[in-house]
C-alpha cells in the first residue's frame, strides 16, 4: 500500500458520496466505504505486515483518509435529509387560503377613518397625540377635574363603576378628559395635545346615543392663552376638517373643569348654513364643549394658575362621522352590516 493508493481511494470515495441521491444511497455508501469489508478496512488489516516505521506512517494516512470519508458522508447525509424533509413538507402542504374573486378587500372602519383624519388635522396644527387607560380612578375621571364627591354635575355622567378597590373608586372613563390630567402631571407647559379614545356610559343605545362611544379632546396650556385663541383654534379646525366655508361659533354653557365654558357649533353640514330640518332651521349644528381650563384643575396637577392659562375642548368622533356622512342612526356604526360598511 502506498500513499498515492490511499489518495486515489479517498478521491474516488468523495466523488461517489457527492453523487449519492437520497438517504438510502448514502447509507449504502457508508457501509461500503467504512464497513468491515471496505477497502479501508482491508488496508488496515494489512498494516501488521509492514515494518514499524512504515506501519506508523501508513496508519496515519489511513486514519486521515477515514476521517475525510466520514466527514463527507456526514455532510452529504445532512444535505439529503434536508432535501427529503423539504420535499415531504411541500407534498404535505395544505393551502388554507380562500380566494373569492368577487370579494372586496376590507378597509378601516368609519370611526377609525375619522379618528385618523382628526389626528392628522391637529398634528398639522402642531399638536401631539396622547392616550390613557380606559379603566380610571375616580380621582382622574372626576376629582382632578373639579368634580368633588358631592358635585351635582356628576349626575350628568351615567358612570359604569368596576368592582375593584373601594366602592365607586374605579370606573370605565366617562370622557377622555382624564388623559388631560395625566398629560399635565407628566409634562411641563407649554402643552398642545389632543386625546382621542373610547369612553363608556350607562346609555341605552338609540339613534343618538351609544354606551360605548369615541371622543377626541384637545388641551392647550401656555402663557397668555385667551378665549380668543380657543375660538380661533376651533374655527381653524372646522375649516381644515370640513372644508372651506364652514365656520364655528361659541354659546355660553357650563362644565366643572372649564371657566368660562361654552358649547361650540359648526355650520350645518347638510344645508351649508341655509337652514334645514336637521339643524332646526338655524344653520348650525352642535359639535362639542369647550372652555378655559379651570384654575382648580391647574392646582390639582401642581400648575400655578397665575402663571399658566389654557383651554380645552372635546367632541364625539362618532357624532362627527354621522354628521359628515349624513347617517341618521349611530347604531349603524356598530351593527357590522357589511352592506352599510362597504359604502364607505
Amino acid at each position: 500500500m502506498t500513499a498515492p493508493d490511499v489518495r486515489r481511494l479517498v478521491t474516488d470515495a468523495l466523488d461517489r458520496i457527492a453523487r449519492a441521491e437520497g438517504p438510502a444511497a448514502v447509507r449504502s455508501l457508508e457501509a461500503e466505504l467504512l464497513g468491515r469489508r471496505s477497502q479501508l478496512a482491508t488496508l488496515r488489516s494489512g498494516l501488521g505486515a509492514l515494518a514499524p516505521e512504515a506501519r506508523k506512517e501508513a496508519g496515519r494516512e489511513l486514519n486521515a483518509a477515514r476521517a475525510r470519508v466520514e466527514e463527507a458522508l456526514a455532510t452529504r447525509r445532512a444535505e439529503v435529509d434536508e432535501a427529503e424533509r423539504r420535499s415531504r413538507l411541500e407534498a404535505e402542504r395544505l393551502d388554507l387560503t380562500e380566494v373569492v374573486p368577487t370579494r372586496r378587500r376590507g378597509h378601516l372602519h368609519l370611526v377609525t377613518q375619522a379618528r385618523d383624519r382628526l389626528e392628522d388635522v391637529f398634528v398639522g396644527m402642531g399638536y401631539t397625540v396622547a392616550e390613557g387607560p380606559e379603566a380610571e380612578s375616580d380621582w382622574y375621571n372626576f376629582e382632578a377635574l373639579n368634580f368633588p364627591a358631592d358635585h351635582p354635575a356628576r349626575a350628568m355622567y351615567d358612570t359604569l363603576y368596576l368592582e375593584l378597590g373601594a366602592p365607586e373608586s374605579t370606573l370605565l372613563r366617562t370622557h377622555t378628559s382624564p388623559v388631560q390630567v395625566r398629560v399635565m402631571e407628566a409634562t411641563q407647559p407649554p402643552i398642545y395635545s389632543v386625546m382621542p379614545g373610547r369612553c363608556y356610559r350607562q346609555d341605552t343605545a338609540d339613534a343618538s346615543h351609544l354606551p360605548n362611544f369615541h371622543q377626541i379632546e384637545g388641551l392647550v396650556v401656555d402663557r397668555h392663552i385667551t378665549l380668543g385663541d380657543l375660538a380661533g383654534t376651533l374655527d381653524a379646525f372646522t375649516e381644515a376638517y370640513f372644508g372651506p366655508g364652514f365656520r364655528s361659533r361659541l354659546r355660553p354653557s357650563y362644565f366643572p373643569f372649564t371657566e368660562p365654558s361654552a358649547e361650540f357649533d359648526i355650520t350645518c353640514v347638510f344645508c351649508k348654513g341655509d337652514g334645514c330640518r336637521t339643524c332646526g332651521r338655524t344653520g348650525w349644528l352642535e359639535l362639542g364643549g369647550c372652555g378655559m381650563v379651570h384654575p382648580n384643575v391647574f392646582r390639582a396637577v401642581g400648575y400655578d394658575p397665575e402663571t399658566w392659562s389654557g383651554f380645552a375642548f372635546g367632541f364625539g368622533i362618532d357624532r362627527m362621522v354621522i354628521m359628515r356622512h349624513g347617517i341618521d342612526d349611530l347604531r349603524e356604526l356598530v351593527s357590522n352590516d357589511v352592506r352599510f360598511l362597504r359604502q364607505f
